[in-house]
């Protein structure tokens, strides 16, 4: 009864706040866009050149392009339950994908209220996607350091319009991976009350306000702009903002948590607990697979950005070299190859390459894929011997390990072929190898601030 309490406690504060950020929406911009398809059409089209029809065929282009990349990455989330039931054993298999399947719901609902106004309320548009309504709410500490947003609460009042609306689709189905890692590192030992909790915190308030940071106009994108260094920090689809918090997250309530029974005997030294269904671990790691082309090439926001064809190609690449590297040394420490290990390999790979899939070439992104599934295996190795860390899944160093590795790996191979205007600087991206000493200074902040 004690525990429903707070439960219900917690939610009445969130209905609180819900409606006094609705309140502060309307008072911003009483009237909304209010536009349906009909009134969209007109406005788009009536008296409209060839030429300008021609570019509004282009925005079309890219909100469809959005939409699909959006429902791609929300079949992730069939992944990650397949991933972590089959990593988890048997008798606690329906509580760990209840957690999968309820964060989604938890999830999108704490960040439609107020995730993405904190996260998005400030940014003045994405230019490659167009028709996005700027949202131009920014809380500044001091001119151009801007911390989090305050606008688009409940996308109602200025955020009543199609461009926002579709913003928040694809984002809110990031938000949604970034809160499913942790369910794994905390797997079979919370409470489900705890868990829920969890679900409103992280993608309310946790990764919202991190996000801004990095992609919504906030202190990190802006270290080109301010301090010369480089583009500012960069994280193309979510190295760090999704991956890097999910794992870092998971490492911390691994820790509050402690092991499960059996975990570890008296002198420290781990014992293996099995995963009950590696088949079904292995389905779901391919269908993260599937789904991360439309993470990663979806992040374009343009379905007209040829960019496209290098970054599909360069996910499939570094996904292959995390299997096949994290299973040659599994092979070579173990004397025989692991399925688990290379399927968090492959994870590993796409992980590492998600930060600079679109600013390196196709060799740099299998030395990134290599790199990365040996360090997600050495990761697990360490989090299990040293720290004592249990982690039934490995999401610390699948997602944390790997994420830090992957923003870190643009700062040093991106070399120079993309990127113009990132950031509001105008030079193209260029890494460590490539002379873009000040971009590689920029990727290290955030990551020793972690």
């Amino acid at each position: 009864m004690f525990k429903l309490k707070k439960i219900l406690t917690v939610l009445l504060l969130v209905i609180i706040i819900s409606i006094l950020l609705i309140g502060i929406a309307y008072a911003g911009d009483p009237t909304g866009a209010q536009m349906d398809g009909k009134s969209a059409f007109d406005a788009l089209y009536a008296g409209k050149s060839v030429k300008e029809a021609v570019g509004l065929n282009a925005i079309a282009i890219n909100f469809v392009w959005v939409f699909l990349a959006a429902v791609l990455v929300f079949f992730m989330q069939a992944g990650f339950a397949l991933v972590e039931t089959g990593f988890c054993r048997a008798r606690n298999a329906t509580h760990v994908i209840m957690t999968n399947f309820m964060i989604f719901a938890i999830g999108a609902l704490a960040y439609w209220a107020i995730g993405f106004g904190l996260m998005f309320g400030g940014a003045s548009g994405v230019a490659s996607l167009g028709g996005l309504k700027p949202l131009t709410g920014l809380f500044e500490i001091v001119k151009g350091w801007g911390i989090f947003g305050t606008k688009g609460f409940f996308l109602v009042g200025g955020a009543y319009d199609v461009g926002v609306f579709i913003m928040f689709l694809f984002q809110m189905v990031f938000m949604d991976t970034t809160a499913t890692i942790p369910t794994g590192g905390m797997a079979e030992r919370w409470k489900f009350s705890a868990f829920c909790i969890y679900g409103i915190f992280v993608s309310a308030f946790l990764y919202p306000i991190f996000g801004n940071w990095v992609w919504g106009g906030g202190w990190l994108a802006k270290l080109g702009v301010n301090l010369g260094l480089g583009n500012g920090y960069i994280d193309w689809a979510g190295s760090s903002v999704i991956h890097a918090v999910g794992g870092i997250t998971a490492l911390a309530g691994a820790i509050v948590l402690g092991p499960r029974i059996g975990k570890f005997n008296k002198d420290g030294t781990p014992n293996a607990l099995p995963g009950h269904h590696i088949p079904m671990a292995i389905l779901g790691t391919i269908i993260l697979a599937f789904g991360w082309f439309g993470f990663n090439a979806g992040s374009t926001l343009a379905g007209t950005d040829l960019r496209i064809a290098v970054i599909a190609v360069n996910t499939m690449l570094a996904a292959a070299a995390g299997a096949i590297s994290a299973m040659l040394f599994v092979w070579k420490k173990f004397g025989k190859p692991d399925p688990s290990m290379a399927a968090n390999g492959m994870l590993g790979g796409l992980v590492g390459i998600t930060a600079p899939a679109a600013f390196v070439n196709a060799p740099s992104a299998v030395i990134i894929g290599l790199i990365a599934g040996v360090l997600c295996v050495q990761s697990v190795l360490f989090v299990e011997r040293v720290l004592k860390v249990d982690d039934p899944v490995g999401a610390v160093s699948v997602h944390g390990a790997c994420g830090i590795w992957g923003v870190v790996s643009l700062g040093i191979f991106a070399d120079g072929t993309y990127g113009a205007g990132y950031n509001g600087v105008q030079t193209t991206v260029k890494g460590l190898l490539y002379g873009g000493s000040s971009q590689f200074i920029a990727q290290l902040i955030e990551n020793e601030k972690s």
